[in-house]
Order: C-alpha cells, then sequence, then structure tokens
C-alpha cells in the first residue's frame, strides 16, 4: 500500500496526515487511523482538488479528503471500479454535445459507468466524468450512426456551466436497456409531476432562452410584483434557483439634492 500526503477534514479543520492506497482499500492515518475498503463506498462527490467520500451501509461514514490532482485520480478510479454501485463496462462520450453543437474532439472512450447516490461517473485510461443527478434533465434510449451504422444508446442530457449538455452510453442492447432503467429511478427526483400554468411556463421558457428579469417584464407586460411571484412558483417547484437578488431603490433626500445640483445650469 503507497502512503501519499494528504490533508483531511477532522473536527471542522484541515488536517496534514498521509493516506495510503491500496488494490481494495484505502488507509487515512492519523487522527482518523481508518481502512476503508472501496467495495463500503456508496457515494463519491469530486470538487476541484478534493473529494467527498460517503462509505458505510447507509453512506454514514464521510471522508473529505484533498491532495493533488494525480492522487485523487488515482484513488477515485480505483472507487469508481470497485465502490458498491451499479457499475457496467461501457463505450461513452461524455460531453458529446454543448450547446446543440457537436464538440469537435468529442471521441468514444472505452470504460466503466457506475451510478452512484449523487452522480453518475465515466472512467476510462484517461478520462473521469461526473454527471450529479441533479443536474440531469433528460434520459432517452435512442440511437445514433457510429461507423456508418444506427446503433442503440443511452443519452443523457444534463446541465454544465450553464448550458445544457448530451453524454452517449454505448453497450449490448440487453444491457443497455438495464441502464436506461436503472438511470430512470435514480433520477426520478427531476421529473416534472406538476401542472404548471401557461404564464408560469412562458416565463420559464424566457428564462432559459437567457432572457432577464426586465425583458421579460416587457415581453409579458408584467409588473415586478407579478413577476417575483412567478419566480417564487419556479423556485417552489424546483424548477429555478435564486442567481441574485435584484435591489429596488428609491433616492433619499441626500440623493435628490445631488441629482438637483447636478443638472442646474451654469448660469443658476
Amino acid at each position: 500500500m503507497k502512503s501519499v500526503p494528504v490533508k483531511v477534514e477532522h473536527e471542522g479543520k484541515w488536517v496534514p496526515t498521509t493516506m495510503g492506497i491500496g488494490e481494495d482499500r484505502f488507509r487515512i492515518d492519523a487522527p482518523i487511523e481508518r481502512e476503508i475498503p472501496y467495495k463500503s463506498v456508496v457515494d463519491l462527490e469530486g470538487k476541484k482538488n478534493q473529494v467527498v467520500i460517503n462509505a458505510g451501509a447507509e453512506g454514514e461514514l464521510v471522508y473529505r479528503i484533498a491532495s493533488v490532482e494525480k492522487v485523487l485520480t488515482v484513488l477515485k478510479k480505483f472507487i469508481i471500479t470497485q465502490a458498491s454501485a451499479y457499475r457496467l463496462n461501457a463505450f461513452f462520450m461524455s460531453p458529446a454535445i454543448r450547446g446543440g453543437v457537436l464538440i469537435q474532439d468529442a471521441r468514444w472512450e472505452k470504460g466503466a459507468i457506475a451510478v452512484m447516490k449523487t452522480g453518475i461517473w465515466f472512467v476510462s485510461q484517461e478520462t473521469q466524468v461526473c454527471i450529479p443527478l441533479e443536474d440531469v434533465t433528460g434520459i432517452e434510449l435512442t440511437s445514433r450512426e457510429i461507423q456508418e451504422k444506427d446503433l442503440d444508446v443511452v443519452k443523457i442530457d444534463h446541465l454544465g456551466e450553464n448550458e445544457v449538455v448530451t453524454s452517449f452510453v454505448l453497450c449490448p442492447m440487453t444491457t443497455l436497456q438495464v441502464l436506461y432503467n436503472f438511470l430512470k429511478e435514480a433520477t426520478h427526483d427531476t421529473e416534472v409531476s406538476e401542472e404548471v400554468d401557461p404564464l408560469t411556463g412562458q416565463v420559464a421558457m424566457l428564462v432559459y432562452s437567457g432572457m432577464d428579469s426586465s425583458a421579460i417584464e416587457n415581453m409579458l407586460k408584467l409588473s415586478h410584483k407579478d413577476l417575483d411571484g412567478i419566480y417564487e412558483r419556479l423556485l417552489g417547484m424546483g424548477f429555478a434557483e435564486v442567481l441574485y437578488v435584484r435591489k429596488e431603490v428609491q433616492l433619499t433626500a441626500k440623493g435628490v439634492r445631488y441629482i438637483s445640483e447636478t443638472v442646474k445650469s451654469p448660469m443658476d
């Protein structure tokens, strides 16, 4: 088991220590002093130069580890290929399409896909990609032309950097159907079950198209208060999140005095 320097979060602080990475488990030295088998891991999140690992039957054991990219890449690969998750070998292309445009250097990679509690992981010899389940906007069983043949694939639409991104998974049809069903179940919470009134739906469409609040108010002849009410409905249904709070102000006496003095002519 090779030991490498890392930092772990312990009692609210980041503490320097060492971690051993083995074939079937990893070890965190003092102050944690624990070995964690990869098969006990139920969830994995990657956040820049750190990972969050949940282990145990209910994911009750949480480990936050920070290190250099090379160390985390090795650790993530062992976890993804051995963790307690739905996993299969497949070809994947992720990302393949961004904002409706095919990515020029996108290519099929041979590797594995693992579906964990919070994300869909793709891993190959060169790539590690995670699609958070909360960012998935659609799962579809469809076909795609590959080497002049129409082959069945699972299409995964998801948000990435504020635009819709598409990834594809290719494997034998029997396995593909199982994967599709599993992904539909895993992303059930993001499916739309509420009735949406036409005006709220129209506002959501305009937000999706990139319009700001002022443009939406002008187009739909809505007051600021009316639009705020529609935004509250979108927030309540989980259709939107707050990007920033727009402030409405009125001038104080001091502000009015400044304006009055500014607009005076030089002859006054």
